[in-house]
Order: structure tokens, then C-alpha cells, then sequence
């Protein structure tokens, strides 16, 4: 079994490669074992680089408390979620250089705040030894119980916080989660400025005057985006598909922002841009540890290696209350491929919403499926347990 799946191996017919299979999965291990010396050798270097850069060892250290503090915000880095994280367990990666799950959390909250929604859910499949990125987006109103309540998923975040909503992927998945990352749709403004703003070929015309003030409108093409228009750009949901879109244009976004990371080796970049969003992000990683990790990344293809994808699944009204119902068993072929380390974009094809992400992406989203129609017939199953939570 592999140490980042607690279901059973199936036929998904992934081409993934052979050292990923769960058969070889303990030669893999072994291998990656040998390489441990490596990353440690390499985090250590960068910890003196940043060292240096910042002045000398009391001020690094100085430095180094103040951006750990306040990226380990205590009102969501909590003992339940440090818990719930696969680095407490015998799931956690081999090796820290093993291939390893981040639950990536937008929300709607601002400095201070500590009622706030999970808007953007996003599960990553970071691979280090190849420079390979897996991001599946989760539908913020799939549909799922907890603790014996029918709900969306994203209120889960609003009864348990962060750890319930690492419990609840992690369950609904099949993976374990090493890490959790949350950044306030005000700090993605930040981070994308601190950037310099990131380039994306917007695929479309957009415009919401109803929900934005500042940004209102995108033009289609390729354009540097602003924070501001950033924001914009991942938070409108005014198309044909609403949502679907939305988190596509999220992992566009992502991509293009990851590119752009790992196009320099300069680590100052790096130490910078950390630097400038402690206030904004919340993570349990080290300083260390994101420094290493994007040293590591540099030269990725982005292009090629960060594959995209989003959880099988078709909107659906139970009870008055308007969710998104996924495939569950869809799902669990695609983390399979995912956890293989394989691209698991072409199993959303036929799906509800889906387009074709590449460059000549389109936002035209097609009718539901056969598939869909098969989640359909899992939400009149679920509806018959009773939906405590409003109405929305």
C-alpha cells in the first residue's frame, strides 16, 4: 500500500511511471531513501544562503522567528490540525523527499478575522525527485456528511476549521495530507504584487459588476495581471458553468504563478516573496522547508509537469439546497492516477464542466454526462438523509 493512499490499488490504467506503481512502491522508497543525505545537505545550504543574505546569524535567527510566527498563525495552525497531518503518523512520506499531499485552502478572510468560509479547495500532489505538481480542485459546495450532517464541504471549515477540512479531503480522497497552506483571497492580491503580477492568457471576456468593485472586467489574451485584477480573475463566477469555470481559471493561475517561481534559481527571490506574505498565508511548512522546496522546483516544466484537474461531479438540487454531488467512485479512480504520479486530466473528459485546459482552452462547458447522471442518481440516495444546515 502506498504511503500516501489508504485505498485498495485498482485498474485505473494509468500511464504513470513504473517507480510510482504501489507494486514497486518499496524499491521506490528504498531509493528515495538514498537520496536523503542530498536534501538535507541542500536544505542546509540554503539555510546559510539565507543567512548570509539577511546578515549574520542573530539577525537570521531574528528573521526566522518573526516570518514562522506569523506564517504559523496560531488561530489556524492548531494542535487538531497538527494532528491530523500525515507528518504525525507512520503515513507520513519516507523520506523528505518522497512525493507528498498539501491541502490548499483560498478563503474570504482578512487579517483579524475568525469567522470566515473556505472558497477555494484545492488538493496538491507535490513530487520534488521529479519536479511534478498534481492539483485537483474540490468544489466548494460538494455535497458530504459530517459527523452524521449533511453539508456543503466547505462548511466544514466553518464547525472544525482547518483540521476538519484536512479530515474530510483526506477521507473523501483517500490520501494523507503532510501539509495545509491557507491564504486569504487579500493575500493572493499581496503575493501576486510582491510577484511583480503574473502572466496568463486570460481565455476569455469577463465581467461581474454585481460582486467586485475595484476589478470589474478582464479582456481575453495574454496579460500581466495586477493583484487586484488577479483577484478578479480567480474569484468571478458569472459563466454558463459558475463554478467549474471558476476553479479552472484558479489552476491556471497557479500554474502560471508556479512557472514564473521556478524560472529563476535567484533564492533571494524566494526569501522575498516569504517575507512579504507571512501575514497573508498560514501554513504549518518551515522557512526552511518553502525555501528548499521552490530551490528544488526551480526548472520545473511547467507546461508539462503540473497536471490539473477537478473532482468528477454535476450540480444538483436535494432538498431545496443547491450542491455539487461527485462521483465518488470517478474520484477514486483519478487519486489512484494522481498517486501514481501520473496526469489525471483526461478522466474529467465528458464530465460536467469540462474543457480542455491547454493554451486554446475555451469556457463553452458541456451538458452533463452519463457520468453526471450517475452522480445524480448517488444524490437522490444522500438526500434521504436529513440536511440540518440553511438552506442556500
Amino acid at each position: 500500500m502506498s504511503k500516501h493512499m489508504r485505498t485498495e490499488a485498482g485498474g485505473s490504467g494509468a500511464k504513470a511511471s513504473d517507480e510510482y506503481s504501489r507494486d514497486n512502491v518499496e524499491r521506490y522508497s528504498r531509493k528515495r531513501r538514498k537520496h536523503g543525505i542530498f536534501k538535507g545537505v541542500v536544505r542546509g545550504a540554503i539555510i546559510a544562503l539565507v543567512a548570509i543574505l539577511v546578515g549574520g546569524g542573530t539577525a537570521f535567527a531574528l528573521w526566522i522567528n518573526s516570518v514562522q510566527t506569523r506564517m504559523n498563525n496560531r488561530q489556524v495552525i492548531t494542535p487538531e490540525l497538527q494532528q491530523s497531518l500525515a507528518g504525525t503518523t507512520d503515513d507520513a512520506p519516507a523520506t523528505p523527499n518522497d512525493p507528498y499531499y498539501v491541502l490548499l485552502l483560498g478563503t474570504d478572510g482578512r487579517p483579524g478575522e475568525t469567522d470566515y468560509r473556505a472558497d477555494t479547495i484545492i488538493l496538491a500532489r507535490i513530487d520534488p525527485p521529479n519536479k511534478r505538481v498534481a492539483l485537483l480542485s474540490i468544489p466548494r459546495d460538494t455535497m458530504v456528511t459530517w459527523k452524521g450532517t449533511t453539508m456543503k464541504i466547505n462548511g466544514v471549515h466553518t464547525y472544525d476549521g482547518a483540521a476538519g477540512m484536512v479530515q474530510i479531503v483526506s477521507e473523501k480522497c483517500g490520501v494523507r495530507i503532510s501539509h495545509y497552506a491557507e491564504i486569504a483571497f487579500d493575500g493572493l492580491s499581496t503575493l501576486t504584487d510582491a510577484m511583480g503580477g503574473v502572466t496568463v492568457d486570460v481565455d476569455q471576456h469577463m465581467r461581474d459588476t454585481e460582486n467586485f468593485d475595484d476589478v470589474t472586467e478582464l479582456d481575453p489574451g495574454v496579460q500581466t495581471l495586477n493583484g487586484a485584477q488577479a483577484l478578479f480573475y480567480c474569484r468571478c463566477r458569472h459563466f454558463p458553468d459558475g463554478d467549474y469555470t471558476r476553479m479552472r481559471h484558479q489552476r491556471t493561475f497557479i500554474k502560471a504563478m508556479l512557472s514564473q517561481l521556478m524560472a529563476t534559481n535567484d533564492p533571494t527571490r524566494i526569501v522575498g516573496l516569504v517575507d512579504a506574505t507571512a501575514d497573508v498565508i498560514s501554513t504549518d511548512l518551515s522557512v526552511p522547508d518553502i525555501v528548499a522546496l521552490a530551490s528544488e522546483m526551480v526548472g520545473m516544466d511547467a507546461e508539462n509537469d503540473i497536471y490539473t484537474a477537478y473532482v468528477p461531479s454535476v450540480p444538483q438540487d436535494v432538498d431545496g439546497v443547491s450542491y455539487v454531488v461527485a462521483n465518488w467512485d470517478a474520484l477514486g479512480e483519478m487519486v489512484r492516477v494522481i498517486d501514481a504520479g501520473g496526469d489525471p486530466s483526461s478522466l474529467d473528459v465528458d464530465q460536467y464542466g469540462y474543457v480542455d485546459e491547454g493554451p486554446s482552452a475555451t469556457s463553452a462547458a458541456s451538458e452533463p454526462t452519463s457520468a453526471a447522471a450517475a452522480s445524480s442518481q448517488s444524490a437522490e440516495s444522500a438526500a434521504s438523509t436529513p440536511a440540518s444546515v440553511p438552506k442556500s
